[in-house]
């Protein structure tokens, strides 16, 4: 599976006591230079950088992959997703530092394993990507200083933006769950009921810990997919998918899951106080 990365990127430094600097300055809208490709990043928080890689088509933007710059597993990546490649999930590139450039690499990939990045100045990014055989492309990109055309927002309520979690476009993190049938095919009913039983209680304890925001079933459908999960203040992936497996149907093998990134609304939970209002019968 081939990723084209029309990027530009992350970039991580060492500061004073180790600690990584965060490469804020991609903030903004980026254009490669004699090419018709460009990228736009947005400062989440101070560790947390969301962007898309974009073409103008008869002045739309069509949008060719989504990034990510954030701490996992100890560590600062750069991960890119593309819809129509390795089923939506994302490839994480690591960071290993050097002193005036920012390399990720991901030595198990087969094309890029490595991209670095090297400010030149405030309005200019060098970037090079390339293979494990070392050939590749590169390019430079020029910052854009596009119009600023945001307003505020005179109904601004900073203390419910903060309980919420959301950025300064009232969006946040989250991770979309599709449930489909798993790879057990078990006809024990005891089992089955059990596990679903469970399944059901686990829903209701994770709306109570604040960590599921959405659940519901799919209709009838080709692909087996059974239900969507949305998760919310989980600090991974990796924290999403052990979650996923306190969930009894999905540890016993009777459903299985495709995990996504999503960035929606922060707004959404506020739906959850009046869906417990009105409902008549609980399953």
């Amino acid at each position: 599976m081939k990723i084209i990365l029309s990027i530009f990127a992350a970039c991580f430094i060492s500061i004073t006591y180790g600690q990584p600097a965060f490469p804020g300055f991609l903030e903004g809208t980026w254009k490669a230079e004699n090419r018709d490709a460009y990228e736009h990043w947005d400062k989440l928080n101070e560790s947390s950088l969301k962007g898309f890689a974009y073409k103008l088509e008869e002045e739309r933007i069509r949008v060719t992959e989504y990034l990510e710059i954030g701490r996992k597993n100890q560590g600062l990546v750069y991960t890119a997703t593309l819809a129509d490649q390795n089923q939506g999930k994302g490839v994480d590139f690591r960071l290993v530092a050097a002193e005036g450039t920012w390399t990720f690499i991901n030595p198990g990939h087969d094309f890029p394993q490595k991209i670095v990045y090297r400010e030149l100045s405030a309005n200019e990014v060098f970037v090079e990507v390339s293979g494990g055989d070392g050939k590749g492309f590169s390019y430079k990109m020029i910052r854009q200083y596009v119009p600023d055309t945001t307003s505020a927002n005179p109904d601004f309520d900073a203390a419910l933006a903060g309980r919420l979690g959301g950025d300064d476009y009232g969006m946040k993190s989250y991770f979309l769950v599709i449930l489909k049938t798993g790879t057990n095919t078990t006809a024990e009913r005891a089992l089955i009921t059990e596990s679903f039983r469970g399944h059901m209680e686990n829903i209701n304890r994770l709306v109570e810990e604040n960590k599921l925001v959405v659940a519901g079933p799919l209709g009838k459908n080709e692909r087996q997919y059974r239900g969507i999960f949305i998760l919310q203040n989980i600090p991974s992936e990796e924290e999403a998918r052990a979650l996923l497996l306190t969930d009894p149907a999905i540890r016993n093998g009777l459903l299985d899951y495709e995990l996504f990134n999503w960035y929606g609304s922060a707004a959404l939970p506020e739906y959850l106080p009046a869906s417990e209002k009105i409902w008549k019968l609980k399953p």
